[in-house]
């Protein structure tokens, strides 16, 4: 498994909209492993394919944050969400493509999705609390959706001059 570089906003292959998973395959397995392990080591919850410069629509997430827990990964391929709660929620949201840049967004409090497990095989699961605000915004990230575009424009483009001054930095070492 290799960790991966983690594209940091604004970079414009983060507002593509990436492209279905044709076939499960033991590029797709490696890819699946490696976004687990980046994320993990990151540390976040979630992670989606364009984070790491993939344009397919696989996400990872583990939603377990409790240390003493035993870890909950899970891999999304061409994840959709096929039902939403009129009940919303609202998190403080962060995200590894905009480091240590947080905001309130509202969500669906639940939503079902439909996916293909790493088998190959249809899945579909219900979600709530955190689990449903991390795959709602995994899956935005497949639509070139990021969670400061829930934002007003002063706050979006505040985070967004933080983030190039940010790459500003990293390109000097």
């Amino acid at each position: 498994m290799t960790i991966r570089p983690i594209l940091i906003h604004p970079d414009p292959r983060l507002k593509k909209v990436t492209a279905p998973v044709a076939s499960i395959d033991d590029d797709l397995r490696r890819l699946a492993d490696d976004m687990l392990e980046t994320m993990y080591e990151a540390p976040g919850i979630g992670l989606a394919a364009p984070q790491v410069a993939v344009m397919r629509r696989v996400i990872v997430m583990d939603c377990q944050k409790d240390a003493e827990a035993t870890p909950e990964p899970m891999v999304l391929i061409n994840p959709e969400i096929i039902w939403s709660s009129e009940a919303t929620s609202v998190y403080d949201e962060g995200c590894l493509s905009i480091p240590e840049q947080y905001a309130e967004v509202t969500r669906p409090a639940e939503v079902e999705v439909a996916w293909l497990g790493l088998d190959g095989k249809p899945q579909r699961a219900r979600f709530d609390g955190l689990w449903a605000t991390c795959v709602q915004h995994e899956i935005d990230h497949l639509d070139g959706k990021l969670f400061i575009d829930y934002l007003g424009p002063l706050k979006r483009q505040m985070i967004t001059r933080k983030m190039q001054k940010l790459k500003r930095e990293m390109a000097r070492g």
